[in-house]
């Protein structure tokens, strides 16, 4: 079905958690050999699966398909390769079928709904053929949710199946992702966020230094110090180390009440020399953020936590924010970002993205407002070709989809 599909499911999952990263991947059948000229496969995002595979001009229904973690299929594919002919090709190269996180998905709750939807593979079709459109029946899976609740946990696993089909589907077409959205790959703007967390003034001053050297024209510190004279002085000491010529935005991580966060935005302003300040004070108090906003000058981003594009759209109806900053994991993943992408532009809104580089560096490139890339380096002891950087840019990946492939005996050396 696809070349390479070994990883292609799950391949985007490194899912923030704590101070950590936690990785998932499907351990799908490595050899989905090309289909003839002529043949289609599509995936859709979410709740994908499998109705028919239409090889060298011959359709076979597969609708009473469905490969369920655990279940060996094997005897039924050579069995449909063989109805379907000589012009057909073997779809299938691994007994093991198994949907299986290498740690967890945000816990095995979201762990339990990967499985349980990769356990009803389908492929959509058109005019009783298989259709290379991308149309997510998103209503019908977050039905299912509607009393737990479509946010958190079980956002960030369906985030996760939408960025791995779309990942499949690009390798599938041979094209990036970018490619796939209407874009071309090309150097996305990018800060550097690894580091420059509470600590000391002379290790501050130290990872600054250090964090430049590695060649990005930007980098974020993080503030929320318990009195407001620390923060400043971490400022004064990290700009001096820095210099003009590169941008500083900072962060407050929730760590404050709205009056404290008016009380040190006007500080940051006096001072000057800050691009933006980010979540002030809890990220879904859209009201506190809205009077920051109107009342700070220094720009106010948020969007890190918004849970879904719906969720935006609430944001940005409040003026909750001058910045935007969505994260693909919690926007709801290729599919989410899209929407988010389209919000941002009505509303005029430069939007930046949040964490996960290697796919968030194709989605900004689609972007309209595109702002700023948030760059982080947490993947690439796992990464065969981790993300490039030249000139303060990120170079986005011209391979497949979104072109992440495990470097497998790391994967294998970090297995819990």
């Amino acid at each position: 079905m696809i070349a390479g599909m070994r990883r292609a499911l799950l391949s985007v999952l490194l899912l923030w958690f704590g101070a950590g990263v936690a990785l998932a991947q499907t351990n799908l059948a490595p050899g989905f050999a090309k289909l003839p000229p002529n043949s289609t496969i599509a995936l859709m995002p979410v709740d994908v699966e499998l109705f028919e595979i239409s090889a060298g001009g011959v359709t076979e229904p597969r609708a009473d398909w469905t490969t369920t973690a655990g279940k060996n299929i094997m005897a039924d594919l050579r069995a449909r390769k063989a109805k379907l002919g000589a012009r057909a090709t073997e779809i299938a190269g691994e007994q093991d079928e198994t949907v299986e996180a290498l740690n967890n998905l945000h816990g095995a709750v979201s762990r339990a709904i990967v499985v349980h939807h990769f356990g009803q593979l389908k492929l959509p079709t058109k005019d009783g053929k298989l259709d290379w459109t991308l149309g997510p029946d998103a209503a019908k899976l977050r039905k299912r949710y509607t009393l737990l609740g479509v946010h958190n946990i079980v956002l960030f696993a369906m985030s996760g199946i939408d960025m791995a089909a779309w990942d499949a589907l690009g390798q599938a077409m041979q094209q990036p992702l970018v490619r796939l959205l209407g874009g071309a790959p090309r150097p996305v703007l990018a800060y550097n966020s690894k580091g420059l967390g509470i600590m000391p003034l002379k290790p501050l001053v130290k990872e600054a230094v250090e964090l430049v050297e590695e060649g990005l024209g930007a980098v974020k510190l993080r503030l929320g110090r318990p009195e407001a004279k620390d923060d400043l002085e971490a400022l004064r000491a990290v700009k001096k180390a820095i210099g003009p010529k590169i941008t500083l935005m900072v962060d407050f991580n929730q760590g404050l009440t709205v009056a404290e966060a008016l009380k040190r935005g006007r500080m940051i302003d006096e001072e000057g020399g800050v691009h933006w300040i980010e979540e002030p004070v809890r990220a879904d108090d859209f009201a506190g953020n809205a009077r920051i906003a109107r009342e700070v000058a220094t720009p106010i981003q948020i969007g890190e936590n918004f849970m879904g594009p719906e969720q935006m759209a609430q944001a940005l109806a409040a003026g909750a924010c001058d910045f935007a900053m969505p994260d693909a994991q919690r926007i709801g993943g290729v599919t989410g970002w899209i929407r988010a992408a389209a919000l941002a532009q009505g509303a005029g809104m430069a939007m930046s993205s949040h964490l996960f580089p290697e796919v968030s560096s194709h989605l900004l490139a689609v972007t309209p407002t595109c702002h700023w890339l948030e760059y982080v380096d947490w993947a690439d002891p796992i990464l065969e070709e981790p993300a490039r950087l030249k000139h303060g840019h990120v170079l986005i990946s011209e391979q497949p989809g979104i072109g992440m492939q495990w470097d497998e005996k790391a994967v294998k050396r970090f297995q819990l």
